[in-house]
């Protein structure tokens, strides 16, 4: 049995267009390793130094491994890992002009 990875639509053009990869159970940073074999650039768009991005989120299982053992996080055969980019922006105020005085 393998461990499940969902792939963010961004990075699915590395993977042929799969939502869904296969990948041997292990640490969170051993499969993103993993991926990069198979589907390369991948890694480096998730990770730096052996570091998940900040501004990427990885799940194992719907836990947030930032709350677990960070890329030291083990994934179990059978499990599934979510790697999910980080969203972020917008003012709060539907009435913030975009462009106003842009100088």
């Amino acid at each position: 049995m393998a461990v499940k990875v969902r792939i963010p639509t961004p990075l699915q053009r590395l993977t042929g267009g799969n939502e869904v990869v296969e990948a041997m159970a292990g640490s969170v940073i051993a499969i993103v390793r993993e991926l990069d074999s198979a589907y390369p650039g991948i890694a480096e768009r998730i990770s730096d130094g052996g570091k998940i991005r900040r501004f990427v989120n990885v799940y194992v299982n719907e836990e947030d491994i930032r709350f677990l053992q960070a890329e030291e996080t083990p994934v179990k055969d059978g499990q599934e890992m979510s790697i999910v980019p980080a969203i972020a922006g917008g003012t709060g105020r539907a009435d913030w002009p975009v462009y106003q005085n842009v100088r």
